[in-house]
């Protein structure tokens, strides 16, 4: 055996191959593990690395020491003649022990590494049959059988339900526009197997969303909804969820509300005919919610009686928060508030929901509205004071969550302002008209003459009725403000309905000055 000098990392020998023929000859063959594919490179660098080679391909191991472990062939012929391999090789027990050791470990590495390749080639063949069958599908889409592209369609449904990759792939393999297409089909179940499959085939995924609207599926959903022939129930909510699902996309908003599907989801959400289910009403609603956040699609909306009805239906707490959602957006443009302050009843019940302190999310979407309105117009807060919002705002202030808080705070501030301006214009006018009426009586002559100190006299006793009526009328409002906010807070704390409050409260309503009035 000849081997080569060790480098730090234990160099691997060559075998030589003393035949009989290189014996004669004189010469000596060595024989090079030729292996130079990427695996047995890898291969032989664990090898070099971990241990200094593997025993499996027959190559020695050097130690540090310089001295070689036999092969095991080498040591199965010096045991057959009766030698000891340990002592034929002058290593020591322990010595023999570590480099079995090191083999071993060299060898699992191995293992470890064929068996990730064999994972990855398994994925690459999977991902090769997925492809070559989704290819299938596609091919099936553009064939002339309906019933086999209902059946592609259906394919498609299932496959892109789940899969993100897929819908991505199908995409680009061209399974939009014949989807599209089919919604031409006069028989229902292939409109709802078309429809549903580019319903998931847009689910997160707005690269797809925009090409299904750019295919024409819009316009194609719409002529099936404007048919004389009233559309299968199915079709309908098939059409609104991917309605739903279209509007997510900011650049499809305008095409969508522009289409003419407005009014289509406001009937579907009224459910005049009883016919839709309630998902199919949940998700108009929200597709309203989607087409309200772009302005322009405000006028569309406007155009149909649907604030009358979302005002109506504000005492179903599944819809209610999405319900002030809408109602947000829509106080942004003017049109939208005159829109809803025109509708009767509209403050109350806005100011009702105010007490819902079981639905933060809906008194914070309240209190916005009101709080847009209130900074808008006179007219609108007016409203608002008769219909008894300062009782409600003052518990928000003091019970409601931060934001609501904040939004409460607004709106007091607005009302304060309004009443400082109202409560000096009644002093000024009071006050010229006092003027007006006793000048002739307090700078006549004869008055004058007559007695001058009982004429200013009379006129102070005037002016301090006139404050003492003023003064009566804001202790009134104080006091009342105090005792329905009280009655509140026993009702939120569940106190017995006889409960009577303590002398100690009733003091502090009794000795309340107008520095607590909310405005």
């Amino acid at each position: 055996m000849a081997k080569i000098h060790q480098n730090n990392v234990r160099s691997l020998i060559l075998e030589r191959n003393d035949g009989p023929t290189s014996a004669a000859d004189g010469h000596h063959h060595f024989r090079l593990w030729t292996a130079f594919s990427g695996a047995a490179f890898r291969r032989k660098i664990f090898d070099a690395v971990s241990c200094g080679g593997s025993s499996r391909y027959g190559r020695e191991i050097l130690d540090d020491e310089g001295i070689s472990l036999p092969t095991p062939k080498a040591k199965t012929e010096m045991e057959s003649r009766g030698v000891d391999s340990e002592k034929g090789n002058g290593r020591k027990p322990e010595k023999q022990k570590e480099a079995k050791g090191c083999v071993s470990k060299s060898e699992k590495l191995l293992d470890l590494l064929n068996l990730a390749e064999g994972e990855a080639a398994s994925e690459i063949k999977k991902k090769e049959e997925a492809l070559e069958e989704l290819k299938i599908v596609v091919k099936d889409l553009q064939s002339e059988s309906e019933e086999q592209r209902r059946e592609a369609a259906s394919k498609v449904r299932s496959l892109a339900k789940e899969n993100s990759e897929t819908r991505v792939t199908l995409a680009m393999l061209g399974a939009i526009p014949p989807l599209a297409g089919m919604l031409d089909f006069q028989l229902a179940d292939s409109q709802i197997s078309s429809l549903y499959a580019l319903l998931n085939l847009g689910i997160g995924n707005d690269l797809n969303k925009a090409a299904i609207v750019k295919a024409g599926a819009v316009h194609k959903m719409l002529k099936l909804i404007e048919s004389p022939v009233a559309p299968n129930p199915s079709v309908s909510e098939a059409i609104v969820a991917n309605f739903l699902g279209l509007s997510a996309l900011d650049s499809n908003k305008p095409i969508i509300g522009s289409s003419g599907a407005v009014p289509f989801l406001v009937k579907t959400l009224k459910n005049s005919d009883k016919k839709v289910s309630p998902q199919a009403k949940q998700d108009a609603l929200r597709a309203l919610y989607n087409l309200s956040i772009f302005p322009s699609n405000i006028s569309f909306i406007l155009e149909t009686d649907l604030i009358r009805y979302l005002l109506e239906m504000l005492g179903d707490m599944e819809l209610s928060e999405r319900i002030l959602s809408i109602l947000s957006n829509l106080v942004s443009t003017p049109e939208g508030r005159k829109a809803i302050s025109r509708v009767p009843d509209a403050f109350p019940i806005l100011v009702d929901v105010l007490n819902w302190t079981d639905s933060p999310g809906c008194q914070e979407k309240a209190s916005y509205v009101l709080m847009v309105m209130a900074h808008k117009s006179y007219g609108d807060r007016q409203a608002m004071i008769e219909a008894g919002i300062a009782s409600a705002l003052l518990e928000l202030t003091l019970l409601g969550s931060t934001l609501a808080q904040k939004r409460a705070s607004r709106i007091l501030e607005c009302l304060r302002v309004d009443k400082g301006k109202q409560v000096s214009g009644t002093y000024g006018g009071n006050l010229v008209a006092a003027a007006a009426v006793s000048a002739p009586i307090c700078g006549s002559s004869s008055s004058t003459s007559t007695n001058p100190n009982g004429v200013a006299k009379e006129c102070l006793e005037e002016e301090e009725d006139m404050m003492s009526e003023e003064k009566k009328a804001v202790k009134q409002l104080v006091q009342q403000s105090l005792q329905n906010n009280m009655k509140r807070i026993v009702k939120r704390a569940n106190l017995p309905q006889d409960f009577v409050p303590s002398e100690h409260f009733k003091s502090l309503t009794t000795s309340s000055t107008s520095k607590s009035l909310p405005f």
